[in-house]
């Protein structure tokens, strides 16, 4: 039960794991000295290292679930960066079907920071486009840590205009902590690649729903988010920069103390981004996160995108334009009107 990577607010798990670590390992003696002793047999010490285990695992769960019910913006955005969180292969090989990736952009390369293809995800036929940040050292330098390059961006959307010609929906999974802000992704036009990737998006004759499955940071995220639908996980981040990115700028130093701060003023997570009408759902985790039961994830993760892609495919396709670029329309927006005591009130509208 013991990981070689803990979250540092999980240390008071530790004593519990180990403790459960080694009465599974009494247990397990147990049980085969008294098979060889009397084989059908249940020893009184089996019983009584079982019922020890079962109260331990009872505590290490009560345990989990308080530490999970009160995370911090920057607890959750440590959850969200955990190596062992699932990102968008591993959800392709747990909820799609007939996979078929394609790659390139046709001008530039092929960025294996974003993965796209056709699949099936329940009884829907889709594209589906996602981040992928690597797991292990030589994968994450190959998809620079999931920040993409203009080439990804331009990939994506070329797959996304093949999607809107055969009238198959689209599905984004986003984990990015940002694009790639490298000299020759600059050199190759990062930001119209993602300004016309947003632009494209906003009137894609197809349903879009997409999901923050993990990180998802400023434009790099954007690039592949305008949608009909937005949800996040439950422990993902969402917002405008990542806090220690913020930190540096407010603080010129970024520490725990300042990246704690940043995240508490970004309200970055997933209920803050509910209350602010940024995404449209939050899609539940299991206790003690995605990095812990990647199949319960990705059964949540599916029966959301099946559901909202049923329901958008009874929508006509010219209302279902127009209330997409509405909804992104509407952020940010707001009025002024004058306070008794006449200065003026800004008031935020959405």
């Amino acid at each position: 039960m013991s990981r070689f990577y803990q979250l540092d607010f999980e240390k008071p798990l530790t004593e519990l794991e180990q403790m459960i670590d080694a009465a599974e390992i009494r247990l397990k003696e147990e049980m085969a000295a008294a098979a060889s002793a009397a084989p059908g047999s249940i020893s009184p010490a089996v019983m009584t290292i079982q019922a020890e285990l079962d109260d331990l695992r009872r505590r290490h769960t009560e345990s989990l679930a308080e530490l999970y019910t009160q995370l911090g913006p920057w607890e959750t955005v440590r959850v969200a960066r955990h190596p062992n969180r699932p990102q968008t292969r591993e959800y392709l090989n747990l909820i799609c079907r007939d996979f078929a990736e394609l790659h390139g952009d046709r001008r530039y390369g092929d960025d294996p920071a974003i993965v796209t293809g056709f699949g099936r995800i329940g009884p829907v036929k889709c594209l589906i486009v996602g981040h992928q940040k690597g797991k292990e050292t030589q994968e994450k330098i190959a998809c620079h840590f999931g920040c993409a390059h203009p080439e990804g961006y331009r990939k994506a959307l070329a797959k996304m205009k093949l999607a809107e010609k055969f009238g198959v929906p689209v599905v984004t999974l986003v984990d990015t902590p940002g694009a790639y802000p490298g000299l020759g992704a600059e050199q190759r036009g990062q930001a119209e690649a993602i300004a016309v990737n947003m632009l494209e998006m906003s009137r894609l004759r197809t349903p879009i729903v997409s999901i923050v499955i993990g990180e998802g940071g400023s434009g790099g995220a954007l690039g592949i988010a305008v949608a009909d639908r937005v949800a996040m996980l439950q422990h993902a981040w969402y917002s405008v920069i990542s806090p220690e990115g913020c930190a540096a700028i407010l603080w010129k130093e970024a520490n725990e103390q300042t990246n704690a701060a940043a995240a508490r003023a970004l309200k970055l997570t997933a209920r803050d981004n509910l209350e602010l009408g940024i995404i449209d759902e939050v899609i539940p985790e299991p206790l003690g996160a995605a990095h812990r039961d990647p199949r319960a994830a990705a059964d949540h993760l599916q029966r959301w995108i099946v559901a909202r892609l049923q329901d958008l495919k009874t929508i006509p396709l010219d209302r279902l334009l127009d209330a997409r670029y509405e909804r992104f329309r509407r952020m940010g927006s707001y009025a002024e009107q004058a306070s008794p005591d006449g200065l003026a009130q800004t008031i935020a509208g959405g």
